[in-house]
């Protein structure tokens, strides 16, 4: 069995956490990882006491290499874990990152020395197990399943209510395989991502059918020179091998570019996830290096190209014939080649509006989500998360020492106001409580002090705030915000009505104001029914011993505030340990995902549209070159640079169409596969549909624009003389 859990290596001050994990005694041993330094953690660690050799730890190569510089005596060393010290046992190899994909580990610990661990209602831990030779995953299945309701029986909570007690009964044991890992963040992105690679393939489909256009184009130009080199003896296959040659050189150049722009990519894209670094209380960790299976999809990814845009060019150069330099002169251009032309340029066009789509519609859900009213206001607001675990005191003066810390940090200069919560938004908690109102149920609650709501920016609408009348040994009151009355009293002003069950049984609890509706756990949740209760008055702060301390600044940012508020908590009590982080900045790690998927999708539109761009421009300034003596020769005859203008746009705006009918229906057809990606917004939005052809549009004008100028231009009488 193994679970993550943050330990904080220091003893007193700014917390400097690490990620760990709590593992029972055969979890190396059923994984079958030998340590590279030492020993793996045993069943005999896995002990109350910490077995024979006390607390013991084993700790990962990059920590090992980070921590202690690698140096190869570290095995007996001491390290300390949330003020306790634990004996180091072992080093893991480098490729050892734990069970989950995604993330990484520091420190693993014995789970015997955790008390929490102990009993029949742990629901914490995650089990793995290897099943015996010869025994399929079907068959352990049914084995768990047989013995399911002995298990679920003894291991219900006592406390739990009847609704949860059904749901925990009857819900059904199921195994996973483990040979790829357990991971979340695959959970929560795999569908961005197979996106994104949808959204890739198609960039590649569209630079292929640029360069194959492209390279057509220079085949067509040399026709003159391969039927002469025909005529002297040159081979078919020689010629085609040439062609071949130059476009092997080409997708060998863009796949070391390539390369390279990965390895950059790659390493921006890890450090972009790595924004939401502790608003789920997790580090992202994903080992993105090259090696040989990136290199060989690499290289097949190259050959593929060179199949795609090579063997046209291929098929043209070998499909000229001796005759070619007589019958054709150098200013005329095969009806063959510019259908082929023409038929790349419409599908370019086509993908390039699928991908343009994609990416307005990502865009636009990110900036529908940044857009949203947040019902507080985040801006010069910092959160400390505030713990006081480490300090010798008793559980019951958590909350008078949580007080003293927000009285010391009021008082500071540039602090408009401060105050005291067990979680702020986007925080990555949310306490849940079963509270009866009247036929009715809501289960989202905070712990907040007086003032919190000020130093938040979150308007009270009615009644009043909670003030320091409302502490321990008084009356309890809740305030509630503005969901609750919509969902439980049908709109009716909640003041006078009471909530039973806080706490499982107690009185009832008087409303005594009402707040604006504010996000919660999530952007993309309306927000949820919910109730305030005095922070002075709460069991949770007092037995969970850490809290949120929130410090609106008067003005400056808000983390020109971190020295001053070190200083009054380390006055408050030397033990307490702390982080801090922006409010605005924890609101913006609650979008990473958001955020990646509009970033990489506007990305590679804009790719598309530059290759389509391209394209269009390089076939259109070469049909006005091969067209040269007819377009002088409308010119002599009395044509205007306007009508010479219309002429080549008005080419290209009949590719455009052609290319935006033909990519409308598959955008409409993709688009409903990522319904479950956007927010604010239909899959099939007019807005985004319409803005996306007129992008195309204006691509295909600018295009056009200077062939168009330079055939405009061209003078008839030079043309003449040349002719």
């Amino acid at each position: 069995a193994w679970s993550f859990r943050r330990f904080d290596l220091a003893s007193r001050g700014q917390t400097h956490f690490v990620d760990g994990l709590w593992t029972s005694g055969s979890f190396f041993e059923t994984l079958g990882v030998s340590a590279l330094l030492g020993r793996t953690l045993s069943e005999r660690d896995d002990q109350p006491s910490g077995g024979p050799d006390g607390p013991v730890a084993v700790i990962s190569h990059g920590f090992w290499q980070r921590h202690f510089d690698g140096a190869p005596d570290v095995v007996g060393r001491t390290l300390t874990l949330d003020g306790k010290g634990f004996t180091i046992v072992g080093v893991m190899p480098p490729e050892f990152f734990g069970m989950e994909v995604g993330r990484t580990f520091d420190v693993a610990v014995p789970l015997g020395l955790n008390p929490g661990s102990r009993g029949a209602n742990v629901s914490w831990l995650t089990i793995v197990g290897r099943l015996r030779p010869g025994q399929t995953l079907d068959a352990a299945v049914a084995s768990l399943r047989a013995r399911q309701s002995q298990i679920r029986e003894a291991t219900l909570p006592a406390s739990a209510p009847e609704a949860s007690r059904r749901t925990y009964l009857q819900a059904s044991f199921a195994l996973t395989p483990a040979a790829t890992g357990h991971s979340g963040l695959r959970r929560q992105y795999e569908q961005p991502l197979l996106v994104i690679m949808v959204v890739v393939a198609l960039v590649m489909l569209v630079a292929c059918a640029n360069v194959a256009n492209l390279l057509l184009t220079r085949a067509t130009t040399r026709r003159h020179e391969f039927s002469v080199r025909l005529a002297l003896g040159a081979s078919r296959w020689r010629l085609a091998r040439q062609v071949l040659a130059e476009s092997v050189v080409l997708a060998a150049s863009g796949m070391t570019l390539g390369l390279l722009l990965a390895w950059w990519g790659s390493r921006a894209l890890v450090r972009e996830l790595a924004r939401q670094t502790d608003t789920q209380g997790t580090t992202v960790f994903l080992d993105l290096s090259l090696n040989g299976q990136v290199l060989a999809f690499t290289i097949g990814a190259a050959v593929a190209t060179v199949i795609l845009f090579g063997i046209a060019p291929a098929l043209r150069a070998s499909g000229a014939t001796p005759m070619d330099s007589i019958k054709e002169g150098r200013g005329t251009i095969g009806d063959t080649r510019v259908r082929l032309s023409s038929g790349l340029l419409v599908a370019q066009l086509a993908l390039s509006l699928v991908l343009v789509v994609a990416a307005g519609l990502f865009v636009r859900t990110f900036a529908s989500l940044v857009s949203l009213p947040l019902g507080f206001e985040p801006d010069r607001v910092l959160v400390v998360t505030l713990s006081a675990q480490r300090a010798t005191v008793d559980p019951a003066q958590r909350i008078p020492i949580f007080e003293r810390a927000v009285e010391a940090v009021q008082s500071l200069p540039g602090v408009a106001g401060a105050a005291a919560s067990l979680t702020t938004p986007m925080g990555g908690l949310g306490l849940r409580n079963q509270i009866e109102v009247p036929g009715a149920r809501v289960v989202l609650v905070n712990h907040v002090s007086p003032g919190w709501f000020r130093a938040l920016g979150t308007p009270l609408l009615a009644g009043r705030e909670f003030s320091t009348g409302d502490g321990p040994g008084n009356l309890s009151v809740a305030i509630v915000n503005e969901a609750f009355g919509r969902r439980f009293l049908a709109g009716a002003s909640p003041l006078g009505h009471d909530i039973r069950g806080l706490p499982v049984p107690g009185p009832a609890v008087p409303i005594v104001g009402v707040v604006r509706d504010a996000a919660y756990s999530s952007l993309r949740e309306a927000a949820p029914p919910t109730v305030y209760l005095p922070f002075a008055q709460s069991r949770e702060v007092a037995a969970f011993g850490s809290m949120s301390l929130s410090i609106r600044s008067s003005g400056a940012p808000p983390a020109s505030l971190i020295r001053s508020v070190t200083t009054a908590l380390d006055e408050v009590n030397p033990d307490l340990t702390w982080t801090f982080r922006p409010l605005a900045e924890q609101i913006d790690a609650s979008m990473t995902q958001e955020r990646v998927t509009a970033m990489l999708a506007g990305f590679f539109g804009l790719v598309a549209l530059l290759l389509a761009g391209l394209g269009l421009y390089g076939v259109t300034a070469y049909s006005v070159s091969r067209r040269r003596s007819e377009i002088g020769m409308r010119i002599a005859l009395g044509a205007s640079p306007t009508s010479v203008v219309g002429l080549v746009v008005s080419r290209v705006a009949l590719l455009v169409g052609i290319g935006a009918g033909a990519g409308m229906p598959a955008s409409l057809w993709l688009s409903q596969f990522v319904e479950p990606l956007l927010y604010g917004l239909a899959p099939r939005d007019p807005a985004t549909l319409l803005g996306a052809v007129l992008v195309l549009v204006a691509v295909g004008l600018a295009a056009a624009a200077l062939p168009a100028t330079r055939a405009a231009r061209i003078d008839p009488v030079a043309v003449l003389r040349e002719g």
